[in-house]
């Protein structure tokens, strides 16, 4: 025994008797107040897997729809549908059918037309923007003949071509007008009354500036525009020189443009057909009024037969009449004015550019 208490072997082995000793104490402990917590678990339900039902019991439980605490949930994901759930559903839904059917039956022709057409409303959203709004989209305007055929840059090819419909004629005219009618004007001198003028470049025509925005250098308002004509005064290779020059500008700088002396505001063209028409209105009148007064004449002649002579002051009226009212016919044929499409055009593109 000496000679095993003073060997390491010794110790080792008693190490690991102590150690062992130790662990089963434990688990004896544990053992114990598992069995004073849940009295009906017995030591031999120590070694499963915490699975304390039966097949049949989990069989059971399936079927009537009791939740597995076994079984992980996972949110996110559809619940499968069961086949009795699937039963029952296409159960309803075949009957409520057959109930709208028969109901349906019992209508006539007209009456389910009205249901019919009554449930498609109420169910299908923006059915009447749909099928009873009008389609606007196969319209076109001058307006859309114009930004189709608009070129920025016309070279002869297209210039040459541009003679063969309307629409080409329209947009070359256009173009024409469009680059020389507004000017971009700098008014950073406008107290000492010096306004600097120049054409606008490619860039500001495309954008619009100057005609659908200020004139004005470094200004860039788009509200409350205003059209001016102003006489430019110009020197050019040592020779002065004047030209009326179109410009559009806001309040603001209109009043600039305007300080010291005011300036006229350009007016819109009137077509060269609104004058035509004016006269040929104004001479239609006069027709009428010339032949109401000769019909008057003939019935006062014919009373004055009937009755007595008329006389010599209402004959002399009568013969001063007529003269007037047959210089309609002992003149020359006065011609219609026909229009041309040159001149729709231009009374056209008059409005674009006020």
């Amino acid at each position: 025994f000496w000679h095993f208490a003073n060997s390491a072997q010794f110790l080792r082995h008693f190490r690991i008797s102590l150690i062992f000793v130790i662990y089963c104490s434990i688990l004896f402990c544990i053992i114990v107040s598992m069995a004073r917590r849940n009295p009906d678990v017995g030591l031999d339900d120590l070694a499963s897997e915490f699975d304390y039902e039966s097949e049949a019991e989990r069989s059971r439980n399936r079927k009537r729809g009791v939740d597995d605490l076994t079984q992980k949930e996972y949110p996110g994901v559809p619940e499968k549908q069961k086949r009795a759930d699937a039963k029952h559903w296409f159960q309803d839904e075949h009957g409520r059918l057959h109930r709208n059917m028969s109901k349906l039956n019992h209508l006539n022709a007209y009456q389910r037309h009205k249901e019919m057409i009554n449930l498609y409303y109420l169910c299908y959203e923006g059915a009447t923007e749909k099928y009873f709004k009008e389609d606007t989209s196969k319209y076109r305007t001058d307006y859309d003949v114009l930004k189709d055929n608009h070129r920025f840059l016309w070279d002869d090819e297209s210039a040459a071509t541009a003679e063969n419909s309307y629409e080409t004629r329209l947009a070359k005219k256009y173009y024409d007008k469009l680059v020389k009618e507004y000017c971009i004007c700098d008014l950073s001198r406008y107290k000492k009354n010096q306004v600097a003028m120049r054409w606008r470049t490619e860039a500001e025509v495309k954008t619009g500036k100057g005609q659908f925005s200020c004139g004005a250098r470094k200004c860039d308002e788009r509200e409350r525009l205003t059209s001016w004509e102003v006489n430019f005064a110009y020197s050019e290779q040592g020779e002065k020189k004047n030209a009326l020059v179109k410009v559009r500008l806001c309040e603001t700088c209109s009043m600039m443009l305007n300080f010291g002396s005011e300036k006229k505001r350009a007016q819109k063209k009137s077509s060269s057909w609104s004058k035509k028409s004016k006269e040929e209105r104004r001479k239609e009148k006069k027709r009428g009024r010339e032949g109401k007064e000769e019909e008057e004449a003939r019935d006062v002649k014919g009373e004055g037969e009937e009755d007595s002579k008329p006389s010599s002051s209402k004959q002399a009226e009568e013969k001063a009449k007529k003269p007037a009212t047959n210089e309609i016919w002992q003149g020359p044929v006065q011609q219609e004015a026909t229009r041309t499409v040159d001149d729709e055009i231009d009374d056209f593109l008059n409005d674009l550019f006020e």
